[in-house]
C-alpha cells in the first residue's frame, strides 16, 4: 500500500471526460489524505436543474446566466457523502437525470456562468487545507496552482460500459452519448475541456479503482516530497 499523503495542505486537479473514473478517484483519494472533495460538474448541474426549473430557453445566455447568480447553491465536500442543494432543495437525485444530462453542457457552456461558479469554486479551494477537485477544467483554469495535476481518460467502451452500468442505461446509446457531451465539451469556446500541459494523463480502461487511486497517491507523495 502506498504511504498516505497528509501535506499539512495541497490541491489535487482531477479532470477528464465522463466516465473515465473521476469521482470515484476523486472521493477515494479525498478520503486516503484527510481531505475534502468537490465534485464542480455537480455545481454545473445543480444550476442546470435550476434552468429546466425555471423553463429558460437553452439558446439564451443571458437568461441562463441570470438564473445562475440567482440560484443559491448549497454544497457538501464530505468525501463519504457528498450533496447539493439548489435553493434550498436537494438536488443530488434529479441532477443525475436524463432531463439535466442532456441539458448541462449548453448550461456550462454560457462564458458567464462559468466565471461565476469557478469564482465559487476557488473559494471553496481557498478554505480547505486538503481537498480533491474534479471537472473539465480544474487544471487549467479553476486551480491552475494545484500541487498535482491528473487528465483522466479511458476508451470510449469502457467509459460507456461504467456510465450504463451505474444507472442501467442501453450501452449504445450511452457511448454516442458520451461522445455528442465531449465534443461539446472540449469545442466549446469558453474553458474547453482539454489536457493541461502539465497534467499526467491516466489511462484507465482495464485498470481498477483501488489501483487507479494507489498510483494517483504515490504522484501526490512525489509531489509532497519534492
Amino acid at each position: 500500500m502506498a504511504e498516505e499523503a497528509r501535506p499539512e495542505k495541497c490541491v489535487v486537479a482531477v479532470d477528464g471526460p465522463s466516465g473515465s473514473g473521476k469521482s470515484t478517484v476523486s472521493r477515494r483519494l479525498a478520503t486516503r489524505v484527510d481531505g475534502v472533495y468537490l465534485d464542480t460538474g455537480a455545481m454545473y448541474r445543480a444550476v442546470t436543474w435550476a434552468v429546466l426549473q425555471a423553463g429558460v430557453d437553452l439558446n439564451d445566455p443571458d437568461a441562463i446566466a441570470k438564473i445562475a447568480l440567482e440560484t443559491e447553491l448549497s454544497i457538501g465536500t464530505d468525501p463519504a457523502a457528498p450533496h447539493f442543494a439548489a435553493n434550498g432543495t436537494n438536488v443530488d437525485e434529479p441532477i443525475r437525470g436524463v432531463e439535466v444530462t442532456q441539458a448541462v453542457s449548453a448550461v456550462a457552456a454560457v462564458p458567464a456562468v462559468r466565471k461565476h461558479l469557478v469564482a465559487l469554486q476557488q473559494a471553496i479551494i481557498a478554505g480547505q487545507p486538503r481537498i480533491i477537485v474534479e471537472g473539465r477544467d480544474i487544471a487549467t483554469v479553476v486551480a491552475p496552482d494545484a500541487d498535482l495535476k491528473v487528465y483522466l481518460t479511458a476508451s470510449s467502451a469502457a467509459r460507456a460500459q461504467r456510465r450504463s452500468a451505474e444507472d442501467a442505461s442501453d450501452v449504445k446509446a450511452t457511448e454516442a452519448d458520451l461522445a455528442r457531451r465531449d465534443k461539446l465539451d472540449s469545442t466549446r469556446k469558453a474553458d474547453p475541456l482539454k489536457l493541461a500541459d502539465d497534467a499526467i494523463e491516466v489511462d484507465t480502461t482495464g485498470i481498477g479503482i483501488d489501483e487507479v487511486v494507489t498510483y494517483v497517491l504515490n504522484l501526490l507523495n512525489s509531489k509532497v516530497k519534492s
